[in-house]
């Protein structure tokens, strides 16, 4: 059984996904994971792209867009893994991440959800990464300008 089920959904973006995918499974090398991609109609031919460089994905291929939410439930529904991982298909991920994210998770009993820190291609921190669940405390927060958010991978 895999450890880590990573989903993607995909729409129309078949270079992207194709950059995303191998740095998925360059990441995947120490890992057992399952990759899931679901193809939300796309007339790039993203699907044939995914069948030819990536036989190992399963592949969803909707006959018409079901929009992100319900391709990422499709995903989830068919996913072993005892963590899910909802990946968009424009992302690069570094060959540790998963390594980094599965060794914090083991740690928690109580784990619900996870997000990790992005930087873009410059190497910049993506500040829209540290959302998290809106409170009142967290908004009085965040308009004085406290920032109590710690990451960990």
């Amino acid at each position: 059984m895999a450890i880590l089920s990573i989903i993607i959904v995909n729409y129309n973006v078949k270079y992207f996904l194709k950059q995303c995918l191998q740095s998925v499974f360059d990441a995947c090398k120490n890992i057992s994971a399952e990759v899931i991609v679901v193809d939300n109609n796309s007339d790039d031919l993203s699907c044939e792209m995914v069948e030819k460089f990536f036989p190992k994905v399963k592949l969803i291929a909707n006959k018409k867009n079901t929009g992100f939410s319900t391709a990422n439930n499709q995903g989830v529904a068919i996913a072993k893994g005892k963590y899910v991982l909802i990946l968009n298909p424009d992302t690069v991920v570094a060959e540790d991440t998963f390594e980094k994210i599965l060794a914090f998770a083991i740690t928690k009993n109580n784990l619900g959800a996870l997000g990790v820190k992005l930087i873009d291609g410059t190497g910049r921190f993506l500040p829209e990464s540290k959302r998290g669940i809106p409170t009142p405390k967290t908004s009085i927060n965040k308009i004085i300008g406290i920032n109590t958010k710690k990451y960990y991978a």
